[in-house]
């Protein structure tokens, strides 16, 4: 079943379409995208692209994307999150670590009816814009370079009581919903029955708790991350998404220091 829910989506082409030809620059002209290089790096190290993963346990297609995942993550450019949906439950194997949250994120990126949207797994959304097949690497950094990288800044601190202080920093016409995701960045699950019964699978940086933190809108705005916020059960690392409503485009991220 698996296998035919990727096939069904796999024809599409559109990533590649940005690639083309291009004129030997000149030294000057050298000079100026080498400093637009290095701007941009330094912008992705603090403003990282995200990777959401939809995966099941119950299904065949899935493991060489959950495998992409890991290494990934491994980009300091990138914040990789993985989501179990729950969609594949039905068919003999309940996924120990799908949430219902994922599902509708999924499907209400699907309705936005963006390239490579639909309701499959594995499927990859990048910056909660395009999507692609899970295990299409090439497909997936072509979305990562074209990401926008030029939205606002988060930064953040922790105080002695261990609140951490997080503050965004930035221009923007559009209200954007602020959350706080619980991650657990290794899980091993032996599946005991479906279509990947009897492996041993292994996820990366899966989503616990989402919490909603407040609204952002092109101002610089605190918001308070109490102690008890960063003691989710199974998690152990934290991430900030700063994303439009309706499942809109993620604006900002970071991975928390704690």
């Amino acid at each position: 079943m698996g296998k035919f829910i990727l096939c069904a989506l796999v024809g599409g082409s559109a990533f590649a379409g940005f690639l083309g030809a291009q004129l030997a620059p000149s030294a000057a002209a050298n000079s100026v995208q080498q400093t637009e290089f290095h701007s941009r790096n330094d912008a992705v190290s603090t403003k990282p692209v995200v990777i959401e993963l939809f995966t099941s346990q119950g299904c065949s297609s899935c493991p060489p994307a959950d495998m992409l995942a890991k290494r990934l993550a491994k980009d300091d450019a990138l914040l990789v999150i993985t989501r179990p949906v729950t969609y594949w439950d039905r068919l003999g194997w309940k996924d120990t670590l799908a949430r219902e949250d994922n599902t509708r994120l999924q499907r209400a990126y699907a309705a936005k009816g963006n390239a490579g949207s639909g309701v499959y797994t594995p499927q990859i959304v990048v910056n909660g814009g395009g999507g692609a097949v899970g295990s299409r690497e090439n497909d997936i950094r072509s979305l990562v370079r074209r990401a926008d990288w030029s939205g606002p800044f988060i930064a953040a601190s922790t105080d002695d009581s261990g609140q951490v202080n997080v503050t965004i920093n930035g221009r923007s016409d559009h209200m954007s919903g602020v959350s706080l995701v619980a991650l657990s960045s290794e899980e091993t699950v032996q599946i005991g029955r479906g279509e990947n019964g009897g492996r041993t699978m292994h996820y990366t940086n899966v989503v616990k708790a989402e919490r909603n933190l407040g609204s952002w809108r092109g101002k610089p705005k605190q918001y308070a991350i109490p102690p008890e916020y960063l003691k989710i059960s199974g998690a152990d690392k934290y991430a900030i998404l700063v994303q439009r409503p309706g499942a809109g485009p993620i604006v900002a991220a970071k991975l928390l220091d704690i």
